[in-house]
């Protein structure tokens, strides 16, 4: 057996002479696990809530997507795109035209983006989960056009579900001069109807702004005939969609990129991301400030072991052995710390995701969960561990190094 290792687990376990570097060792494992317990926690709501973001916008997102790198849109019957949409892990594509317009209903209107899509777009999507109303998916009929709005826009607009009349969508004619004589002759109008529901994705970039239309509508009012802003596509299930994706890379080359759900909302994931990151750190600041505990109580046990010293000195222990020793039981401290400190972290997760204690306070009912989401991520389990055993093991090492010295000579 390691002996500096045997003899700090004893001193680590046994009574001391005095009391008090017992209440001091146990308050500095308390310290790290609560710390510990801290982070696990806390790093644990931020992917529940990065979960529960995901899972919102899966209803409306595709699986994947293939947009220009260059330009708003490209060719519909590019060979690029029809080498993409046959590859046999492809189960649905869908046509998309998406750009910015004016829609007035009655004495309101509002800026919105407007999205034309194929009928085959429920196969693709989630949508018919998230409509609200009487009506059914419908995008056009004979020579009416269809509009479904995102639920936040039809309270803005006074439209509700279902909507009396045509609601007046202008969009600005991109090519040549606008005659300020005639101002309205620089904007393409159409109109749409209520095919007698609304979408609610619960986030606000779509439910305040968007307009689901056909995708025949949206290259007429934006004139881009023949054109796409993205190509849509949902794998056959048991597809691996990192290798199809890099396969669709591949063939795209430099004129296209393929983006998966995450990638399509790269500003919201990064920031959720970024927020994680700073809560990591600041909690790795108090676990710090925690481990200062481990300091006191190691130098209350060296000034208590003095003569323990001398007697392992005459026993051939060397000043190395007797610096590990004490090193030792600064690492068990961290190591005890860490191991109640992610138990009982993993515990309350459990009991949150079970029961829900912990609520949105007075807030509960109005939002899409009555209770803090969380999610257990192993990887980040792992990453606390190591965190807190790295900052436990460097924060004794320099003190522990020289205490030994000033205090044993």
């Amino acid at each position: 057996m390691n002996f500096p290792f045997f003899i700090a687990r004893r001193y680590l376990f046994s009574k001391k002479s005095t009391h008090a570097i017992n209440v001091i060792s146990a308050i500095s494992v308390l310290g790290v696990a609560v710390a510990t317990m801290a982070m696990v926690i806390v790093l644990s709501v931020f992917n529940g809530f990065h979960d529960l973001v995901a899972s919102l916008f899966t209803n409306f997102d595709p699986q994947l997507e293939v947009v220009p790198v260059m330009g708003k849109t490209a060719p519909a019957d590019d060979p690029v795109l029809t080498q993409i949409r046959k590859l046999p892990q492809v189960e649905v594509s869908t046509e998309c035209v998406e750009d910015h317009a004016l829609a007035i209903y009655h004495n309101k209107q509002a800026m919105v983006t407007i999205k034309g899509v194929e009928d085959n777009f429920p196969q693709l999507s989630h949508i018919t989960d998230i409509l609200y109303g009487n009506g059914t998916f419908e995008l056009h009929a004979a020579n009416l056009q269809y509009g479904i709005l995102g639920i936040q826009l039809a309270q803005q607009l006074d439209a509700g579900a279902d909507w009396d009349g045509y609601m007046k969508i202008y969009a600005p004619i991109k090519d040549g001069q606008l005659d300020m004589m005639n101002p309205a002759s620089g904007f393409v109008v159409d109109s749409i109807i209520s095919p007698g529901v609304v979408f609610s994705v619960k986030q606000a970039k779509y439910d305040n702004n968007y307009i689901l239309t056909s995708i025949a509508f949206a290259r007429n009012m934006f004139c881009q005939q023949g054109m796409l802003s993205a190509l849509e596509l949902r794998l056959k299930q048991n597809s691996d969609l990192e290798a199809v994706k890099k396969d669709m890379q591949k063939i795209a080359g430099k004129k296209y990129r393929v983006l998966d759900r995450f990638e399509q909302q790269d500003d919201t994931f990064k920031i959720m991301t970024v927020e994680k990151l700073m809560a990591y750190l600041f909690l790795t600041f108090i676990l710090v400030v925690a481990c200062f505990n481990i300091i006191g109580s190691l130098s209350m046990l060296i000034i208590d072991k003095k003569e323990d010293v001398v007697t392992l000195r005459n026993l051939g222990a060397n000043d190395k052995q007797i610096v590990r020793v004490f090193l030792f039981e600064g690492r068990l401290i961290s190591i005890i710390g860490a191991i109640v400190g992610i138990g009982l972290g993993l515990l309350l997760c459990w009991l949150q995701q079970t029961y829900g204690f912990v609520s949105l306070g007075q807030s509960a009912g109005s939002f899409i969960v009555d209770a803090y989401p969380v999610s257990v991520h192993y990887t980040d389990i792992f990453l606390v561990f190591l965190t807190v055993i790295a900052v436990g093991w460097l924060a004794v090492y320099y003190p522990v190094r020289y205490l030994s010295k000033k205090l044993l000579g």
